[in-house]
């Protein structure tokens, strides 16, 4: 008796006799089983449920489990090192080599892994502009892989699309690191040369996206477009703002605002002509996620279409648990910017008047909300500190205090100073407002104090958009020269000055010396790069 097909089978068939698919059998994908070309989400959602990779919640959300690996495995990742890129790609910690001969002893395996397999295809663009758009093309062993893909990024069907970069993502396929030169089974491979990124060990689908966005860090800066982990949107007066940060810090939450129309919440690029999007959808962390103090997100989770990544649910009534850890704190909703009522259609818009530098400072010590200098703005970018969130990365269990350069170090694959230069040329020639906003801890470091209250920092960003922070008297914090308002509407005076929350002010002056010493021991490898004035920025550690 023959198999019934599904209704995507049908239909993958049904688009095969309609044309011919070309590009997998480039890479050495000869054999596989099926080939499901560009399903759509009706479709894969059918392909999920009948392959058992996720079930529905009760709202008709998808959720899906990511194993081993419940955020980025940052350690992870190597380019390979080849004459096209050598000379451009800031070697180092973040940025490892691997040999073009390990990288292609690896590929030729992992195609032989796909004999007999099913794989699903996505073709689509990255980059709203379609001047500086990007088309790519993922190749995924898992349905619901493939429906990220779609969700991530940019669909265009009227658009010819001829992919420029290919991502094969294959969680199944594992590296033997002896063999393969790779740190663990796990690993993400990007080969500029061969316009070829190969992801496997892992289902941890932020993989696939980060990786395109390194793409993007590496192309577009050297056409002159400065690419940005930032969230960004628009007033009803053309006013953009864009919201630097790692995840975690806020950027999704405080750029959903329902006064404003959202751009993007994590990844986009600043051209001669604005800022516009790389992606076509959201990935936002959804842990204890609150309806009144994040309803725009909430309602995604409670949607056809959304992916959620590792959120409990009970087992009989599909009904979320939000506030569940027991997996992991780095639960996830990826979805279509088109869930989100107040968006840019178009996704770009003009530059830039207000730059908001998002820091969850674990020490406690940064005032919620102050005014930078260009210099001190460009200081901040480079060094990007932040507090690595719980389950953001494998193995982070609380936060941690680091220093991650541009507020991405990660995903930058130039020199830090290349995007450095194209922000302070930017910063100069639009006369853009710059801020640093803490939404970390206040009245002590993190296990002491408590977080930031998110309807303080709404009301600072509210008083920045709409011009109200910008007449207001500041004065210079005496450690780090950030100039703190005196006054903030609906916020209470004593929270604007740090020292004033902590019950032991001694032990407030010690804790801020030693954040200040820390930012001048990172920032002495970018010392030699910056003008004095950037250098004078430095905080005082004495």
């Amino acid at each position: 008796m023959a198999a019934t097909m599904s209704s995507s089978e049908k239909l993958t068939e049904e688009r095969g006799r309609k044309r011919t698919p070309v590009g997998v059998e480039a890479h050495g994908i000869k054999e596989a089983r099926r080939v499901y070309w560009n399903l759509t989400p009706p479709e894969l959602y059918e392909e999920v449920a009948r392959r058992g990779e996720g079930v529905i919640s009760d709202h008709g959300a998808l959720v899906v489990d990511t194993g081993e690996h419940t955020g980025r495995a940052a350690r992870d990742k190597a380019i390979v090192r080849e004459p096209s890129c050598a000379d451009r790609v800031f070697w180092g910690e973040v940025n490892k080599e691997i040999s073009e001969d390990r990288f292609n002893a690896l590929r030729d395996r992992m195609m032989d892994y796909t004999r007999g397999r099913d794989l699903f295809v996505q073709d689509a663009f990255a980059g709203a502009d379609p001047r500086y758009r990007l088309p790519v093309r993922v190749i995924s062993e898992l349905a619901w892989h493939s429906l990220f893909a779609r969700t991530m990024f940019i669909n265009d069907p009227a658009a010819r699309h001829r992919p420029e970069f290919t991502i094969i993502n294959l969680p199944g396929f594992r590296a033997d690191p002896t063999r393969d030169g790779t740190r663990s089974p796990t690993f993400i491979l990007i080969n500029f040369c061969q316009r070829l990124v190969l992801i496997g060990g892992t289902s941890y689908a932020g993989e696939t996206k980060k990786s395109v966005f390194s793409i993007l860090n590496y192309l577009l800066p050297q056409r002159g477009v400065m690419s940005m982990h930032c969230s960004a949107n628009v007033g009803a007066d053309g006013d953009v703002a864009i919201f630097f940060g790692l995840s975690g810090t806020g950027k999704t939450t405080l750029s959903a605002d329902p006064e404003r129309l959202l751009i993007g919440d994590d990844e986009h690029g600043w051209s001669d002509e604005g800022v516009f999007n790389f992606e076509g959808g959201c990935y936002a962390k959804v842990i204890r996620l609150s309806p009144e103090a994040e309803p725009d997100i909430y309602r995604t989770t409670r949607m056809f279409s959304t992916i959620l990544e590792n959120v409990a649910f009970d087992p009989e009534t599909r009904a979320l648990d939000l506030d569940n850890v027991s997996k992991t704190e780095n639960t996830r909703a990826a979805y279509p910017l088109t869930s989100i009522p107040n968006i840019v259609p178009e996704a770009h818009a003009g530059h830039p008047k207000n730059i908001i530098m998002l820091t969850a400072d674990a020490f406690g010590v940064l005032p919620p909300v102050a005014r930078l200098t260009p210099e001190q703005a460009m200081y901040h970018f480079l060094s990007g500190y932040t507090a690595k969130v719980a389950g953001t990365e494998k193995g982070v269990k609380e936060p941690e205090a680091t220093f991650s350069t541009c507020f991405g170090a990660p995903f930058m694959v130039l020199h830090p100073g290349v995007y450095a230069d194209l922000l302070g040329k930017r910063i100069e020639e639009h006369r853009a407002h710059c801020w640093l906003v803490n939404t970390g801890w206040s009245g002590g470091p993190y296990g002491e104090g408590q977080r930031m209250k998110i309807a303080h920092t709404r009301a600072m960003i509210r008083a920045i958009l709409t011009g109200a922070l910008a007449q207001v008297e500041t004065r210079p914090d005496p450690v780090f020269g950030v100039g703190v308002p005196v006054s903030c509407p609906d916020v209470p005076q004593e929270v604007l000055t740090p020292r004033n929350t902590w019950r032991d002010q001694t032990a407030y002056d010690r804790k801020a010396r030693e954040l200040a010493a820390r930012f001048n021991e990172n920032f002495r490898k970018y010392a030699d790069g910056v003008s004095e004035a950037v250098r004078a920025a430095a905080p005082k550690s004495d």
